[in-house]
């Protein structure tokens, strides 16, 4: 049996719990490790006991999660249109769409570099740095993001191409590898080659040189599959069906405005945290990757669905597609309820992992601890926007994310800011995504609702 003949079993024959499993499972091994060395950097810095310091690699963090939209752009714009491609039986055209894709996400990192580059100052000045964080928010700005952009951008859309066409034990090994390395680089720039008080510029360096060698991977992984599948190392720029574009971007935009929203949220919540001082945001920022433990757990269940929905969409068989809407569903929601019971029993602790200063232990503690009952509605919320992503419905996928940040989030973030303060701050999301998970699956009956019926499902 060939590799093709496999991948096509995969998403065929093979049993709904099985074949889930075996595309989210290195999904979320990458999920994890990524959030771990986003995490580390944190962790490192922290062993400094300087809130500054954390709080200007949470600022930064807020751009470095822009260049991840770039690659939710083609990454899951292209994916997914090679996915029901494949479904289609349209092998040559998914071929030269995941090209393109490819093509196009380097060329936007490279325009995201320089506006990054020319507007640093002002950038960061927006998103509330103060004196005290701003020489370190440049030092990690220009490793991370400047220089950093295309490897980060290209790798994680080509990693994300690789998982949609059933190669998701590849990419996910590639995201790990470039996660574990950035580990263990972080002590190593940050307390060894670099001297004291340059602990944000060794962190950036580690974690720009992890991409460039996560890429590294991705070239080697593109030049052994390009014999089996449709995904190869692009010689120039491919031409497509009209409609292939229509659909690339109709996914991919709505992709990355998604994240793009999210991100903004978080630019919200360091802003308005930052109001009430430097440690109150140190924090949050903590807060803000602890919480993605879970989170990325059920993202990775999310991603590894996406292509086994999407092709059995393109494929007609809905029986199917929606079997592994379902089992998604389900697991989600497991993990998501046992992270809200370990962050209420263990957040004090999982604050300490990151700083021991008693002031920011005691603020992210009683930020965790409130954030946390938001865990299963973040889920279902992605859960349903990835779905929409899947089967192409591109536009509703954006209104999804748009009602859940434009229209509940970001104007709940000021008004509970206006009236409990620093506390309202911290139970917006909770409150935000209960209204947004009733609004969602009223939208997803609507959309799937009737195909279902007609087709007995």
């Amino acid at each position: 049996m060939n590799a093709h003949t496999s991948k096509v079993e995969l998403f065929e024959t093979t049993p709904v719990p099985a074949a889930l499993a075996k595309m989210a499972l290195p999904t979320i091994m990458s999920q994890l490790i990524t959030l771990i060395y986003n995490m580390a950097d944190t962790w490192f810095i922290g062993r400094t006991n300087n809130p500054y310091m954390v709080a200007a690699s949470s600022l930064v963090l807020t751009i470095y999660l822009i260049t991840m939209a770039a690659a939710n752009l083609f990454g899951v714009g292209g994916g997914t249109l090679a996915a029901r491609l494949l479904g289609a039986r349209r092998d040559d055209e998914a071929r030269r769409a995941a090209s393109l894709s490819l093509v196009m996400a380097a060329g936007a990192s490279l325009v995201f570099s320089g506006l990054c580059a020319v507007f640093m100052e002002p950038l960061l000045c927006l998103l509330g740095a103060s004196e005290r964080t701003m020489g370190y928010a440049k030092e990690y700005l220009f490793y991370v993001v400047i220089i950093g952009a295309f490897p980060t951008v290209v790798s994680n859309t080509m990693a994300s191409l690789l998982r949609n066409v059933g190669y998701s034990r590849e990419a996910g090994a590639g995201l790990m590898y470039g996660g574990l390395l950035n580990i263990a680089l972080d002590p190593l720039f940050m307390f060894v080659l670099l001297p004291d008080g340059r602990q944000v510029a060794g962190a950036g360096i580690a974690t720009m040189l992890s991409n460039v060698a996560a890429l590294g991977y991705f070239v080697w992984v593109y030049r052994r599959v390009r014999c089996d599948s449709v995904l190869d190392l692009p010689r120039r720029i491919e031409r497509v069906e009209a409609a292939s574009l229509k659909a690339l971007f109709g996914v991919g935009i709505p992709a990355a405005m998604g994240m793009f929203l999210f991100d903004l949220t978080n630019m919200v919540i360091n802003r308005l945290s930052s109001g009430y001082g430097d440690t109150a945001l140190a924090a949050m920022g903590i807060v803000l990757k602890a919480e993605r433990l879970a989170i990325s757990t059920c993202v990775g269940i999310c991603l590894g669905m996406i292509p086994l929905v999407a092709y059995n969409f393109s494929a007609k068989n809905y029986a199917r597609m929606k079997a592994f809407f379902s089992a998604a569903r389900t697991a989600g929601l497991i993990v998501s309820f046992t992270g809200l019971v370990l962050y209420r029993v263990f957040a004090a602790d999982l604050v300490k992992v990151f700083i021991s200063d008693p002031e920011t232990v005691m603020y992210g503690t009683q930020f965790l601890q409130a954030r946390c009952f938001a865990t299963p509605f973040m889920f279902l919320s992605f859960h349903m926007v990835h779905t929409m992503q899947a089967i192409g419905k591109g536009r509703v996928s954006f209104a999804l994310a748009a009602i859940r940040q434009l229209a509940l989030n970001i104007p709940l973030l000021f008004v509970m800011n206006a009236l409990f303060g620093m506390k309202g701050i911290v139970w917006t999301q909770v409150t935000a995504d209960i209204i947004n998970v009733a609004v969602s699956y009223v939208i997803y009956h609507a959309v799937c609702g009737k195909l279902f019926a007609l087709q007995n499902v």
